[in-house]
């Protein structure tokens, strides 16, 4: 069975900065695309950042773009989301996903495998 588990999350002050992590296991392939979504209380789970099999390429939602960066570490199973200027606006639970090659990145149907999420919290 597949595993992301996610850890990082916490809470910050606005302006702030937080790293993100997800530990791969279970035999999820490595070129496999990974994600990370958003949900806020009674919002929908979007779309925040992912990044291709090969790590060459990322996407990042435009409310994101620039503070986020994605990355991937393929000798650590890992992948992580660095998250600077935060506001109160990135307020939510964080969650890992991991795609097989060739879907849409920017996606929830596509993602086969999803972590259990980490909270972060923004104050103000």
């Amino acid at each position: 069975q597949v595993q992301l588990v996610e850890s990082g999350g916490g809470l910050v002050q606005a302006g702030g900065s937080l790293r993100l992590s997800c530990a791969v296991s279970g035999g999820a392939s490595n070129n496999y695309g990974m994600g990370w979504f958003r949900q806020a209380p009674g919002k929908e789970r979007d779309f925040a950042a992912g990044i291709s099999g090969g790590g060459y390429t990322t996407y990042y939602a435009d409310s994101v773009k620039g503070r986020f960066t994605i990355s991937r570490d393929d000798s650590k199973n890992t992948v992580y989301l660095q998250m600077n200027s935060l506001n109160a606006d990135d307020t939510a639970v964080y969650y890992c996903a991991a795609r097989k090659p060739g879907v849409a990145p920017r996606g929830r149907d596509g993602y086969e495998y999803w972590g259990q999420g980490t909270q972060v919290t923004v104050s103000s």
